[in-house]
């Protein structure tokens, strides 16, 4: 473990105020002995660290950029972090204003746009599925022709796997497009709003891969194996297990894939996840190439009390790296899928999942009396299980255990549509 610096450090972290990462990044620093300044959009937030943070405009970058050098010159800060891909391009130009630890700007934009992304790894001779770009707003006769069946949709910077969808012909294709249209029109940008990524459906097994960067080097920290089929049409994430049940040489691959892809981007520091597939001949497909540590409260099966991805995060914003050991122990999470569209009337079943042998908790993430919408127009988890055990087939078993012991009530949702009428007049 590297030294702490007497001098007390200040991270300036980049975030929407509504964003769950925002609590464990403070968490991570306080453990560090560090100061934390968030830098948001919010003026009126109930938590006092962001009440009290930087007010910026994240749709007027030049103007977030100047309060934040302006806030610097007060206060320096020893290292600055997006919390989100949303996020990650503003901190790197800061960042690299302030001659701090960073990533290329252009290569953290690429990190969050997949089309972006997918012409770099292709150029650079990286393993991505065939794909072009679709205009949804243009006739789709000819943007259909040579298109391989199966295909994947996917919009351009949408998360938790919002709007993909797999279509197997051309009926299933514009059916397709008529669903994603209104998901496309909450996207930012107006780009992003007209415009699809179609790529080729690889067959296979699919893996996340957790890693950081430090001066161009990736070191791993874990891949996460899934062992739920994600075949379509939509792409629910649900069951995460570590340690890899992948061999070494395969594992090995995917490092090097990986890696190739980070130095395509131009990354070169910060934390790394990667989503893959390999197929039947064990080639290892890229999906995703993020800036980031992995998203959700999955981080949570990796926390120990030496280590956590915000800590490491955070410790290589201010060029300080610290060991990674993770615990031998077989760990999992499972992110509990959305299934029925409902306002959630209550949760059944908690105590007897929460008494499944290896299960460490269960969080219900979405309050009661809250809707529930599921994919492909939905981008939520109802909550995340937790597991511990000697293997991950056993870990694996009592997910799906504690699954099972739960059920979820919800009543329909009932929209009043158009004016409401007039009073008459007494």
């Amino acid at each position: 473990m590297f030294r702490q610096e007497p001098q007390t450090q200040h991270l300036l972290l980049i975030s929407h105020h509504n964003s769950y990462r925002i609590a464990p990044y403070i968490q991570a620093a306080k453990k560090r002995g560090m100061q934390v300044t968030i830098a948001s959009e919010s003026r009126h937030s109930l938590v006092s660290e962001i009440a009290s943070g930087l007010q910026v405009n994240f749709s007027d970058s030049e103007s977030a950029i100047r309060s934040i050098l302006q806030a610097h010159e007060k206060t320096p800060f020893h290292g600055i972090l997006g919390s989100d891909d949303a996020t990650v391009e503003l901190a790197a130009r800061i960042a690299g204003q302030l001659q701090l630890p960073h990533n290329p700007p252009q290569a953290a934009r690429c990190s969050r746009r997949k089309d972006l992304a997918r012409a770099e790894l292709m150029l650079a001779g990286c393993p991505v599925p065939i794909h072009c770009l679709v205009d949804i707003n243009m006739p789709p006769e000819k943007q259909m022709a040579g298109l391989p069946w199966p295909c994947v949709l996917k919009p351009l910077n949408m998360s938790a796997s919002r709007g993909v969808i797999r279509v197997d012909n051309e009926t299933a294709y514009l059916k397709a497009i008529e669903q994603l249209r209104p998901i496309l029109a909450t996207a930012s940008g107006e780009f992003e709003q007209h415009h699809l990524l179609v790529e080729a459906y690889i067959d296979g097994i699919e893996i996340a891969y957790e890693g950081y960067l430090h001066r161009g080097r990736l070191h791993n920290i874990t891949i996460f194996d899934k062992p739920d089929p994600l075949t379509g049409p939509y792409f629910e994430e649900t069951i995460y297990v570590t340690p890899s049940n992948l061999d070494q040489a395969l594992q090995k691959k995917i490092h090097d894939v990986v890696e190739k892809a980070c130095r395509a981007y131009g990354l070169s520091t910060g934390a790394v996840h990667a989503e893959c597939r390999i197929d039947a001949e064990n080639q290892v497909w890229i999906l995703e190439i993020a800036s980031r540590t992995i998203g959700g409260d999955c981080a949570r099966i990796l926390d120990n009390e030496n280590f956590s991805v915000e800590e490491l995060a955070i410790s290589l914003a201010t060029g300080r790296p610290i060991d990674v050991s993770l615990p031998p122990q077989a760990r999992g999470v499972m992110m509990i899928p959305i299934r029925q569209k409902g306002l959630l009337k209550r949760t059944e079943g908690l105590l007897a999942a929460r008494q499944v042998s290896g299960i460490e908790k269960i969080d219900i993430a979405i309050p009661e009396g809250h809707e529930l919408v599921p994919l492909p127009e939905g981008n939520q988890y109802l909550g995340y299980i937790f597991a511990r055990g000697d293997t991950v087939q056993e870990v694996t078993q009592a997910l799906r255990q504690a699954h099972n012991e739960l059920r979820f009530i919800t009543t329909p949702v009932i929209k009043i549509e158009g004016k409401p009428k007039e009073s008459a007049s007494i």
